[in-house]
């Protein structure tokens, strides 16, 4: 519970930062950037479900059949969104570094929009079995869960988990590893502190990746694994992977917060912008003080000359 709302206070003042500091910029934003912001809303919706999971397992799903679905779409539908905008921060940063000289300039950004619209609608439909998510009575309590009543229910299963680890997790991996590679074996053959301070940089993006999904999707397979008749039944087994898959989405949840610090706070461009954007922010404070200021003075001295 105390890490869940930990998760949710992070992810969300993070996100809500990077987001408003990327959307404030009176510059044009780049390609990468697009892709940041838009990674930031998916990663601040993701959390703005996490509330409702917390309650539902300490007094179960509360707040109705419609909610169950809402929430489990909405939740589904931002990660999907958020992974593959990883990857497309990797595709853009390899084009920008290895292929800087074919970089076009309001064409790529404007594609970078086109691309962003796809990504959602493209996280929206891998979301949909979401849909079949209901409140279900079991063992007393009301719970949030899917259920497959169309055909063979293991069927069903094997098939959304066989996408979501596809499309969740091991092509946006490749994707990332792949542009990742050549970009730091183009950055090892440059000189200079920046180049290798943005190649620490993508080596923790992945690390962090891997770290944080990975002991997901592996409990998620192992517990595919053993809803199918390929092992017999082992109640002690079953309890083993149940356990790990609820440790390993809380894991996998820290990601919404590691992202901001990882795209945003460590980039020097970033850290100069936020620190302009204070500065006016502080500047435009001043500012208003001193004409409210003025204001009552000359308000004082008007109802001194009356008097």
């Amino acid at each position: 519970m105390l890490l869940g709302q930990t998760i949710f206070l992070l992810a969300v003042a993070g996100n809500l930062l990077v987001g408003w500091v990327i959307g404030s910029s009176r510059q044009s934003l780049t390609p990468s950037d697009v892709y940041l912001f838009h990674l930031t809303i998916a990663d601040g919706l993701m959390a703005l479900t996490l509330p409702f999971f917390a309650v539902s397992l300490v007094q179960g799903w509360v707040f109705g059949d419609f909610m169950c679905k809402a929430i489990s779409l909405m939740f589904e539908a931002n990660v999907y969104s958020s992974i593959i905008f990883l990857a497309c921060i990797s595709m853009d940063r390899y084009i920008a570094i290895v292929h800087s000289s074919d970089t076009i300039g309001s064409h790529h950004r404007r594609c970078s929009w086109l691309l962003s619209a796809a990504v959602w609608a493209f996280g929206g439909t891998l979301s949909l079995p979401a849909l079949f998510t209901e409140v279900i009575l079991d063992s007393g309590r009301m719970l949030c869960m899917t259920s497959f009543d169309l055909g063979n229910a293991t069927s069903w299963r094997l098939a959304t988990r066989i996408f979501r680890h596809l499309f969740g997790f091991f092509i946006p991996l490749a994707v990332m590893v792949i542009c990742y590679g050549v970009t730091v074996g183009r950055l090892l053959r440059t000189r200079g502190f920046q180049k290798h301070r943005a190649m620490k940089v993508i080596i923790a993006v992945v690390i962090a990746f891997v770290l944080c999904w990975m002991p997901y999707h592996v409990s998620q397979i192992a517990d595919t694994v053993l809803r199918t008749d390929l092992l017999p039944f082992d109640c002690a087994a079953r309890t083993r992977v149940s356990t790990a898959m609820s440790a390993s989405s809380a894991v996998a949840l820290l990601h919404s917060c590691i992202n901001p610090v990882l795209y945003a706070f460590v980039g020097e461009r970033f850290r100069s912008k936020m620190m302009l954007l204070c500065r006016r922010k502080l500047r435009q404070e001043r500012l208003s003080r001193s004409k409210f200021s003025r204001s009552t003075s000359q308000t004082s001295e008007g109802k001194g000359a009356i008097l």
